[in-house]
Order: structure tokens, then sequence, then C-alpha cells
């Protein structure tokens, strides 16, 4: 490895379950991994793949792999959750909620989540209370736009560029492919989330004070 930079792992968790469409994971892997081992900065990533993925096997995965970066490539259902499979290969949904709560144990070690899937905005929401950077869909998405995201975002982050950079080229590989669907990929920050949260609770905390009286000394709240 050369120099001192920190290794990054990135674990993707894949899914198609029987009696659901036909996604091309293998070729969005493929592509993912062709990335990175051409990069510039592709000895700061170890690329870790878990197929046919089942609710506990995310749980073991973090434990076992210890990843900066999860990515979900599969289905997604909207306010149902997220699809992976059962112990029969069928579809089984996992909600925000449930995704959350377990992200939220690896807080301190998982940097930045993608769910490549469809309608995954809803779980990216729950995920970005506890993760820095999270990456849902807000619609419907194509197998290509789906590929073409992940390239353009992995070929930046193995350049050594920032997250935020990386979804930008990420939506304009979309474009540049020719496929309107760059609009699709939604970055949520938790930063954002937080301050949103601190506006919120500083206005209901506003008062009116009445005309003669003596305004109390009280604390300003700051913001960055």
């Amino acid at each position: 490895m050369k120099g001192n930079a920190p290794v990054k792992k990135l674990l993707i968790l894949a899914a198609n379950p029987k009696g659901t469409s036909r996604l091309r994971l293998d070729e969005e892997v493929r592509e993912i991994e062709a990335g990175l081992q051409r990069a510039h900065k592709r000895d700061q990533f170890i690329l870790e793949q878990k197929w046919a993925v089942r609710p506990r096997d995310i749980q073991r995965a973090l434990l076992d792999i210890n990843p900066q970066i999860v990515h979900f490539s599969g289905h997604g259902a909207g306010e149902e959750g997220l699809v992976f499979e059962d112990e029969m290969g069928r579809a089984k949904l996992v909600d925000g909620e449930a995704l959350a709560g377990l992200f939220e144990l690896f807080a301190e070690q998982v940097e930045c989540v993608v769910l490549n899937g469809c309608y995954s905005q809803v779980q990216a929401e729950e995920i970005a209370q506890h993760i820095p950077y999270v990456i849902g869909m807000s619609q419907g998405v194509g197998d290509r736009a789906a590929i073409e995201f992940a390239v353009g975002f992995y070929d930046a982050l193995g350049a050594g560029r920032s997250v935020e950079f990386a979804f930008k080229l990420g939506c304009r590989a979309i474009r540049m492919a020719g496929i309107a669907e760059h609009l699709t990929p939604v970055l949520i920050k938790k930063s954002d989330r937080e301050e949103k949260a601190t506006l919120a609770i500083a206005s209901t905390s506003t008062f009116s004070i009445p005309t003669g009286a003596t305004p109390s000394t009280t604390s300003a709240i700051q913001f960055p």
C-alpha cells in the first residue's frame, strides 16, 4: 500500500429474490470493481461482496467486514422497505426504521450508505439520522441508470474525490449516457438533517414579550 492514507472497505449487499424482476446486479458489481481496480487511489479500497443477502446477513457482514461504505443493489418498495431474501430465496422486506436502528449501532465506522434500488429515498432518510452520507432513489430507477450512477460515483471516490463530488459525477454520468433519470438519485447528509432539526426547535421556542414587560436574560442558539 502506498502512503499512509487509511484503507476504506466497500461492502456490496446484493439481492434479487425469486419472483422479482431480474436485475443486472452482476454487471453493476463488475463495473464497480473494474473502476476501483483502475483507479488512482485503488490501494485505498477493499471491495467485499455478499450475494442473495438475507436480513441476518447484513448484520453479520457489518460485524465481520467493518466497512466504511455500504452499497445495496436490488429492489426497493418505497415505504414497505428494501427487498432482501428469506431462507427460501423469496422476497423479504426490511423497512427503514429497522435499517436505521441497525446502522445506528455501526455509526462510528460507516461513513456512507448507497441504496441503489427503486424508491429507496424513504430508507435513506431514516438511515441518515445516524450516517454522515446516505444516497437513495426518489423514484423507480432503470438498470442502466443504476449502473451508470454506480460507475461514476465509485470512479470519483477511487480518484480521491469527496462523497459530494462523487454523487454529482454519478448523476452526470447518467445524463452523459443519454438517460433521463439523472435527478432520481438523492444525497441526504446527516449534518443537514441536524441543522434542520435545530432550526425547527429554535422556531418553536420563540415567544413574544408583552408590551411593557422586561425581557429576561436568555441564551442565544448559535449556528455554524
